[in-house]
């Protein structure tokens, strides 16, 4: 009998899979897969972990991000309130201030006029005190020198209450 090509790769097939069952392959291959499916179930559990970890801490931090938010709409309007109160506190400074300084100037002012006033009558007097002189000096005659005094004098009033007005 003769032997042909599909017999002997039939014959090496049951040969190759009889070692196969003989190495105990099918088993190793077996607890192989077994083995990655829990590593992979271990880690899928690890993974769901973390998750949790992750959401909890996600929480925790929004929870203090609304915290912060809330603090720091309190400090803005705390600012705004004392900001305000500084604004009306200064413009009140700025209006006292401005107050002070016009008085300041209305009495300068008042003391300046006071003194124009004295240097006028100052000088009207010694105005009058020398054309008393001139009058005496150029006339002799009492009743002429009476007349020029009396003039004088009306003039002196006159300059003066133009020099007062």
């Amino acid at each position: 009998m003769k032997f042909d090509a599909t017999f002997w790769v039939a014959i090496s097939f049951i040969i190759f899979f009889g070692g196969l069952i003989y190495l105990k392959i099918p088993k190793k291959i077996n607890d192989l897969l077994n083995k990655m499916i829990l590593d992979i179930k271990n880690e899928l559990a690890e993974s769901e972990k973390l998750r949790v970890e992750s959401k909890i801490l996600l929480d925790k931090a929004q929870e203090k991000l609304d915290k912060s938010n809330i603090e720091n709409k309190n400090i803005i309007n705390q600012a705004k309130t004392e900001s305000e109160k500084l604004i009306i506190e200064m413009n009140d400074k700025f209006h006292k201030s401005a107050e002070i300084k016009k008085n300041l100037a209305k009495k300068k002012i008042t003391q300046m006029k006071e003194l124009a006033i004295k240097e006028i009558k100052d000088t009207s007097v010694k105005i009058t005190i020398d054309s008393v002189k001139k009058i005496i000096s150029t006339s002799v005659d009492k009743s002429r020198l009476d007349n020029l005094f009396e003039k004088n004098l009306e003039e002196a009033k006159s300059a003066l209450k133009k020099t007062s007005s």
